[in-house]
């Protein structure tokens, strides 16, 4: 793992934007196709604001999230509602995008088509991540039932989860296929988030600490 500490959220939002276009302008010097993931959440929407204006051959890039709150895109609690106001603007308008919510009337009704869909994309080219303060990432949060499933080397590509104490239920790309990224980025802000992170590397368990599972050759970018 990788740290790299910025003055401000400013600087970070642009240094972080910058990082992602270089590497996805990269990965198109040898490939047809890049696949972007992305998380949702409010610590990655001034990168996106960034992002969408990079001068990129974006129709030949794909985005997904790495997980999705199973709620209409009518929600404010929507991550693809984030990512079509923040990143699917201006010159990344012409990328494609993969929604995880499928109107299905739950994740578990959705995910044996959608891992059909994303299989096909796989490795993800560029990833980018966030974390909570309790060390999840995703939507593979300490405590799921689910989460030793999704973490397994054989696990699906997609996975339902329920995190405890959530509102509603989650579809989520599993630990394997965010470790294999290509290119890994976690963004965090705060003191709050750097001591939890300090906390995970020292835990060292993904199963306490799922953040753990993707950390190995990640750049996390922090910004107090």
């Amino acid at each position: 793992m990788k740290l790299v500490e910025y003055a401000d959220r400013e600087m970070m939002a642009m240094g972080l934007a910058n990082k992602l276009a270089g590497d996805l302008a990269t990965f198109l010097t040898t490939s047809e196709r890049a696949l972007l993931a992305v998380p949702g959440g409010t610590t990655p929407g001034p990168v996106f604001d960034s992002l969408c204006a990079a001068d990129l051959e974006w129709e030949r890039v794909t985005i997904v999230l790495t997980d999705e709150r199973w709620v209409s895109e009518a929600s404010p609690r929507s991550n693809t509602r984030l990512i079509r106001e923040h990143l699917l603007v201006e010159r990344a308008a012409r990328a494609r995008f993969l929604p995880l919510y499928t109107g299905a009337p739950t994740p578990e009704d959705a995910f044996g088509e959608l891992a059909e869909q994303i299989e096909p994309l796989l490795p993800i080219s560029v990833l980018l991540l966030g974390m909570g303060e309790d060390m999840h990432t995703a939507s593979l949060f300490p405590g799921d039932p689910q989460l030793e499933a999704a973490l397994r080397d054989r696990a699906p590509n997609v996975m339902a989860m329920h995190p405890p104490g959530e509102p509603e239920p989650r579809i989520t790309l599993t630990g394997p296929v965010l470790a294999d990224a290509l290119e890994k980025h976690v963004v965090i802000t705060g003191e709050e988030k750097r001591a939890a992170l300090e906390r995970a590397v020292q835990l060292g368990d993904p199963l306490q600490a799922p953040i753990v599972a993707v950390l190995n050759g990640a750049t996390v970018h922090w910004a107090p």
